[in-house]
């Protein structure tokens, strides 16, 4: 066998490299992935999306389906909201932002589930389609997070937070964790994708142009 050409040396050098770096953000990328369902999960299953403050009549607090409100003779909280029956929502805009965000938390669970794709299809491929359903995440997470507040003015809201409550206006209540975790998780969701399409593209050409070089024989060497 041949001594290798320096140009074809400089190429292999950089595949290993390239190939071993690309795998070891391709790892975060799937940590983080996976961090994130958490991290939807929570802000879908917990009911602190918005809640009292001293200034409010009743003590509680609200999420996407669940909320209690305290009763006004005992204190006690009264809860209510499954979301197995969307008639217990107290809101038809809470029901639009629970299916938007809960579509969001099924798109990151299928593209973690997408992983196994990783022994059968094109590594880049993969990437691709992940990418495309943690952005379309995204965007079911900004329209939830906008819808929201539009279900404000329910009764049940009032109650808790005051008349002046409004569609968009919490009167005396306050925007809770879970509320504030859903906006941050928008930005997450943009960088998880954005760097599933940069590994997607990579992967579909490991090695620039100007690393090919062709062989006695006129072939392409790497």
């Amino acid at each position: 066998m041949g001594e290798m050409l320096p140009a074809q040396e400089a190429a292999k050098i950089y595949h290993t490299n390239y190939v071993r770096n690309a795998r070891a953000i391709g790892v975060m990328w799937a940590i983080f992935t996976i961090c994130f369902s958490i991290i939807l999960m929570v802000v879908f299953i917990q009911p602190y999306w918005i809640g009292d403050s001293v200034d409010t009549p009743q003590a509680g607090y609200f999420g996407l389906f669940y909320y209690c409100i305290g009763n006004a003779l005992t204190s006690e909280l009264i809860c209510k909201g499954s979301v197995l029956d969307f008639a217990s929502i107290p809101s038809g805009a809470f029901r639009t932002a629970l299916f938007f965000v809960g579509t969001a938390m099924l798109l990151i669970v299928g593209s973690m589930v997408g992983f196994g794709l990783f022994f059968f299809c094109n590594t880049g491929s993969v990437y691709k389609i992940c990418g495309w359903m943690q952005l379309a995440s995204a965007v079911l997470m900004v329209m939830g997070c906008m819808i929201y507040p539009d279900g404000w003015d329910a009764p049940e809201v009032k109650r808790m937070c005051g008349t002046m409550t409004d569609k968009y206006n919490l009167g005396n209540c306050t925007v809770r964790w879970a509320y504030i975790l859903a906006i941050i998780s928008i930005l997450d969701a943009l960088i998880l994708a954005f760097l599933a399409f940069t590994l997607g593209n990579r992967q579909d050409k490991l090695l620039p142009d100007h690393f090919e070089v062709e062989d006695g024989a006129g072939e392409r060497a790497y």
